[in-house]
């Protein structure tokens, strides 16, 4: 299996690996800036793993590039008062950034696992 972590992004925690696409809500970045994710709470490469209390400091980089930026599916809200004859619709499109994530790399090594 290849390298992953577990990331807090967007006020939720995704698992990431490598030369994956991942949506996030949107972030105010440019399409094609590189940037790193620093709330790591769990890393996997090999046979190093690194999990965090609760998050790694200064012993993981995941780095990931902002691919564009785009909306979700339209989601539908129908309300409706039987016998009252009142009927309302509405609906929205949440914002998202789609990224890609380049690479998740230990800082430093010192044994297998290693709880920080």
């Amino acid at each position: 299996m290849a390298a992953y972590a577990i990331v807090q992004a967007s006020g939720k925690q995704f698992w990431v690996e490598e030369n994956r696409f991942y949506n996030f809500d949107k972030l105010p970045l440019m399409p094609g800036e590189v940037f790193k994710l620093n709330r790591v709470l769990l890393m996997k490469k090999h046979d190093l793993t690194l999990v965090g209390k609760p998050f790694l400091h200064n012993t993981c980089l995941v780095e990931a590039t902002v691919i564009r930026h785009l909306a979700s599916s339209k989601v539908r809200v129908y309300k409706m008062r039987s016998k009252k004859k009142t009927r309302r619709t509405f609906g929205s499109r949440s914002k998202l950034t789609r990224i890609i994530i380049n690479s998740i790399t230990p800082i430093k090594s010192t044994s297998s696992t290693c709880y920080l």
